[in-house]
């Protein structure tokens, strides 16, 4: 993990994480101890990779809905159909600051369904609104919000009264 500064509380929780998942379970359960090892290695630099490109990349954000969470790394998208609660490297994500958008609240789903993407990276085309269009994330903010969706780590300006 060398060149990677990292707080030890953060590489313990992706080392459990990865030593958790039941394929490394097995293979140390059957004797392959090395390749368990290697394999959770593995896991653990990916998602040392992933929590990086979300503290460097100004549209990553962690999305949280009944269908699951998702952790959008520009062109990468890493995802489980848990509840951010139960996806540590969403949750490590969003408490290194990462923008969270939590449209659990959201009751309108045909509002939601009809909602921009937020563009992949930076840039915005002539035609940015409407469902199947990009905007920025501080755009996508705004529209979501309007719709009952709860924020954390808001990238926005803060707004004074």
């Amino acid at each position: 993990m060398k060149g990677i500064p990292m707080q030890t509380g953060v590489l313990r929780v992706l080392r459990a994480t990865a030593a958790s998942w039941w394929r490394h379970r097995e293979l140390r359960r059957t004797g392959e101890k090395e390749l368990a090892r290697q394999l959770v290695r593995t896991a653990v630099l990916r998602d040392l990779g992933y929590l990086k490109q979300a503290a460097s990349l100004p549209n990553a954000h962690v999305i949280c809905g009944d269908g699951g969470t998702f952790l959008h790394l520009g062109w990468t998208t890493v995802s489980s159909f848990a509840p951010i609660e139960r996806f540590p490297l969403a949750a490590l994500a969003v408490a290194r600051g990462t923008t969270f958008i939590d449209i659990r609240p959201v009751t309108d789903v045909i509002a939601f369904a009809t909602l921009p993407r937020v563009t992949r990276d930076g840039s915005l085309g002539p035609e940015h609104s409407g469902a199947g269009k990009c905007v920025s994330l501080t755009t996508y903010i705004d529209i979501v919000e309007k719709l009952g969706a709860k924020i954390a780590n808001d990238p926005r300006p803060r707004r004074t009264t």
